[in-house]
């Protein structure tokens, strides 16, 4: 059968356990170990708050870019030359130039003449977003 034991304190004169709890040391190491990890999750933290603000303002520069190219003019008043203005705090510029092709169908060459359209957008910080397309326009003169 059971049989219970007595329980007995030990008195405060006695020494207790030394393999009992933590030393300095496991304590300080932990504590590093723990320093670290927390500095690691902080550089991981950071660095994605600053690939999401560098998304957002290339998101940005590329809706300018289209709101531009979308608000050209048609291309029968669309001459050679260059555009520039502000929108929403971006600076924009479309440059308008003649495409220099040697291959152009010659019977066509009498009707349309290629020109070369770039719109550039540059944010104030300086990053800057481009896109180049071709218009054919009709040459004066032709039907």
């Amino acid at each position: 059968m059971f049989q219970p034991m007595l329980f007995e304190r030990p008195s405060l004169g006695e020494d207790l356990d030394r393999s009992a709890g933590f030393t300095l040391i496991e304590i300080l190491v932990t504590l590093a170990v723990a320093a670290f990890c927390l500095a690691a999750i902080g550089s991981l933290m950071s660095g994605n708050l600053r690939g999401s603000g560098r998304i957002e303002q290339h998101i940005a520069l590329v809706e300018t870019v289209r709101a531009v190219e979308t608000g050209l003019p048609d291309r029968a008043s669309l001459v050679a030359g260059t555009l520039s203005g502000d929108m929403h705090g971006l600076a924009w510029a479309v440059d308008i130039a003649p495409l220099a092709v040697e291959a152009i169908n010659p019977r066509a060459a009498k009707i349309w003449a290629p020109q070369v359209i770039a719109v550039t957008v540059q944010a104030p910080s300086g990053a800057v977003a481009q896109i180049e397309t071709i218009r054919l326009v009709k040459r004066i003169g032709a039907q």
